[in-house]
């Protein structure tokens, strides 16, 4: 946690500027506090608020967490397959703040660059060719949630803020179709990496796949 930045403010508060809050950019690891009950975390694999990243790009961290922050005052947790586990679907509102991370996908080497991601390096789709974003969503866990995730290093949330109330753990802008997830994120996720992973049924796994498969084929993942 490089510095804290303390954004929001109560219902119907001025609207603040960037300039208000010094730097404004959010990194992995950031802390930021949304008001006296909502304290977000990011965590160390989410890099949507990196100025270089691979996928979803924030392009203005203090406007896409207000709306976040409202989204959550109207979420129905109950719906959570794993108790914590939110899917925050965000409204239009914050798509002029994100950048999609997905393209359609081409035949031209030209169109693409080499990146390392997770000591893996592969071919993403260059940002300019990026689809205009038509939704966004936020996968955000409560702090307990987040600390019984079994990938989850706890080294990591002892740095967390004391104040801690949810660590966003990526940030989804959707361009075409729903995304799925990863194929390399779903056979980790059904060989223990997830807790929600071990709710599925034989029909759910082969529905997934075939998801996965036909989106693959269409889009391609986009990078800085």
């Amino acid at each position: 946690m490089k510095y804290k930045n303390t954004v929001g403010g109560s219902a119907g508060s001025k609207q603040s500027s960037l300039s208000d809050f010094g730097p404004c950019y959010v990194s992995r690891g950031m802390s930021v506090t949304q008001d006296m009950n909502t304290h977000f975390q990011v965590c160390n694999i989410c890099s949507a608020f990196n100025p270089s990243t691979i996928g979803t790009k924030v392009t203005n961290p203090l406007k896409f967490l207000g709306i976040l922050k409202d989204a959550l005052a109207q979420y129905d947790a109950s719906k959570d397959r794993v108790p914590g586990q939110h899917f925050v679907v965000l409204p239009e509102t914050v798509l002029e703040f994100v950048s999609a991370g997905v393209g359609h996908r081409t035949a031209n080497v030209q169109d693409y660059n080499l990146r390392e991601h997770r000591g893996i390096v592969s071919a993403f789709l260059k940002r300019e060719l990026a689809e205009k974003a038509t939704g966004c969503a936020v996968v955000l866990y409560t702090l307990e949630a987040y600390k019984n995730d079994p990938e989850v290093d706890m080294s990591e949330v002892a740095n967390f803020h004391p104040e801690t109330t949810h660590v966003v753990v990526a940030v989804l802008a959707f361009a075409g179709p729903r995304s799925p997830l990863s194929p390399g994120r779903f056979v980790s996720n059904l060989a223990g990496g997830n807790l929600e992973a071990l709710t599925y049924s034989g029909d759910d796994i082969r529905r997934m796949a075939k998801e996965i498969n036909d989106y693959q084929n269409q889009w391609a993942t986009v990078a800085d």
